[in-house]
């Protein structure tokens, strides 16, 4: 009997060893059956060319390959006011798992912050990733190499009329510029409503505006010629705790203040540069295809295909999974209420 009990102990565990791959292959057989035969849709709520439709479009082509069943995934644009209404959508649920999109990466920020134009919980949404956690790259403000201001000193001065472009509320480059230039006593102008980079590329260029904050890596991929050829002047790094190693010699913001109430607030307003650029998915999809377009995210980010392309387009990619992405967003779910308080009022001028 004891013989008879042992040997039934030993098998025990390696049945129930056997129930998990079991378990994960009917899952993955089940998002197979769905989405063999079938198109997907990729919403980029931003105009064409610029670092969110540069980054959906990478993203598109290569994540179709290890979504089970290999469907079909077109692009489409869809511009709305930073994305806002893409993620109330979201938000509002979908059954079957046939959308996709990439989410401004400020909107989870302003959602803490109570803005009630935002119907959706951050915490909720199907996060796949985020094709950046900005471990290559930085946001800076780039001046056109043409214009008297050269350093942030002298964006103190109110002689010197400096006009910085910007999208609309929820945007990145609207949030940024309006608190630099509070925790910095900054003098420049903010002339916000592009529909999007794109857009605000042109207007640098043809000097309606005279800066923009954006990523370097969008100045490097989407201005490539002003960028290479210095007629841009990086003033000041956002987003990093330390300086780019590409641009030394230019200062965080965090460096230019030592006030522990202006470095806080700029934590909070740094925290979407860890999400760079966010793939999500709605909520409420079933388990197995969320699951599923998750594990597709995390199988991409190890591409090879899809990093040489990257790195042809010029495009900074240093990718994390949905997971570390909802834990960027708990974090700063926990950042205290008076600094929160502070930044909704600077992003509501």
């Amino acid at each position: 009997m004891r013989a008879i009990q042992g040997a039934l102990s030993a098998l025990i565990p390696a049945c129930l060893l056997a129930v998990v791959p079991l378990k994960a292959a009917a899952a993955e057989s089940s998002a197979e059956t769905f989405y063999k035969g079938k198109a997907m849709t990729m919403i980029v709520p931003f105009s064409p060319g610029g670092y969110y439709d540069l980054g959906a479009r990478l993203v598109a082509r290569h994540i179709a390959g290890h979504i089970p069943g290999k469907p079909v995934v077109n692009t489409a644009n869809q511009p709305s006011a930073g994305g806002i209404g893409l993620a109330n959508r979201f938000a509002a649920g979908d059954s079957d798992g046939l959308t996709i999109g990439v989410l401004q990466r400020g909107l989870p920020q302003v959602a803490l912050t109570g803005d009630p134009n935002i119907r959706f919980d951050p915490l909720k949404i199907n996060w796949l990733g985020s094709v950046s956690a900005y471990a290559t790259d930085a946001y800076v403000l780039a001046i056109n190499a043409t214009h008297p201001v050269k350093n942030a000193a002298q964006m103190r001065d109110p002689d010197l009329k400096l006009r910085i472009g910007a999208n609309r509320s929820g945007s990145t480059n609207l949030t940024v510029a309006l608190v630099v230039k509070e925790v910095l006593g900054l003098n420049y102008e903010i002339v916000r409503g592009y529909p999007g980079a794109a857009d605000i590329n042109l207007a640098q260029q043809r000097g309606e505006v005279d800066a923009q904050f954006a990523d370097v890596s969008f100045f490097a991929t989407n201005m490539r010629d002003w960028w290479e050829n210095h007629k841009l002047t990086p003033v000041i790094q956002v987003g990093r705790r330390t300086r780019l190693p590409e641009l030394p010699d230019v200062p965080m913001a965090r460096e230019l203040t030592k006030d522990p109430a202006q470095l806080a607030l700029l934590d909070f307003a740094e925290m979407p540069f860890f999400m760079a650029l966010p793939v999500a998915a709605p909520a409420g999809l079933p388990k197995d295809r969320a699951d599923a377009l998750k594990q597709a995210f995390r199988d991409m980010m190890t591409d090879q295909a899809f990093l040489d392309e990257a790195k042809k387009m010029n495009f900074v990619v240093d990718p994390i999974d949905g997971d570390a992405v909802l834990k960027i967003i708990k974090q700063a779910a926990k950042t205290p209420k008076d600094v929160i308080e502070r930044f909704k009022k600077i992003i509501e001028q």
